[in-house]
């Protein structure tokens, strides 16, 4: 029984370095979690951190771009002046004219394209320099500069003139309603 005894703190011991195992085991996994965790955000951080990058590349891509093509919208605008001082059809027309239409298409690759001036007024899109009488209230009735935009952005609003209503006071109405009856 002596035996017995001895082997008893013997497997006491055992046990005892089997559980600061098993808390050290515990431990180091809670740790390799918690690293873990850091590195996936880390890796998140980075990816959102290149996105945001690229995405700043290209924004700077465009505005750059704008500058140039608004610059470049005074040498078009001569461009259709010739065009339209001449009813002439010869080889240097033609000529100017494909060099007009190969700037439109060098600007259109970059996204800048000319803003529709047919319909309404939109003061978005246009600035109203005059008005002009006629039936219809707020449409465009003449265009005096194209303006252009590139997506969103207005690089330079279309110069036009806008038609604006007669104006019909209640007396005038009265005096019209009473020439009517008159003429009956």
């Amino acid at each position: 029984m002596k035996r017995d005894k001895e082997k008893e703190p013997a497997a006491e011991d055992a046990l005892c370095e089997e559980a600061p195992a098993k808390d050290e085991l515990a431990e180091a996994r809670e740790l390799a979690d918690q690293y873990l965790n850091v590195a996936k955000r880390i890796q998140a951080d980075f990816d959102n951190y290149r996105k945001r990058s690229l995405r700043d590349i290209e924004e700077f891509k465009k505005h750059a771009v704008d500058g140039l093509a608004a610059d470049l919208l005074t040498t078009l605008d001569d461009l259709d002046r010739a065009l339209d001082s001449t009813d002439e059809d010869n080889e240097f027309v033609r000529g100017i004219k494909k060099v007009r239409q190969n700037l439109m298409k060098t600007l259109a690759g970059y996204g800048i394209e000319e803003i529709k001036t047919d319909g309404m007024f939109d003061p978005k899109f246009h600035e109203a320099l005059c008005t002009v009488d006629a039936e219809d209230d707020g449409r465009v009735a003449e265009v005096l500069q194209k303006g252009y935009a590139s997506g969103d952005r207005v690089l330079r609003y279309s110069k036009v003139k806008v038609t604006k209503a007669p104006e019909r006071s209640e007396c005038r109405e009265a005096v019209d309603t009473a020439e009517e009856k008159y003429k009956e």
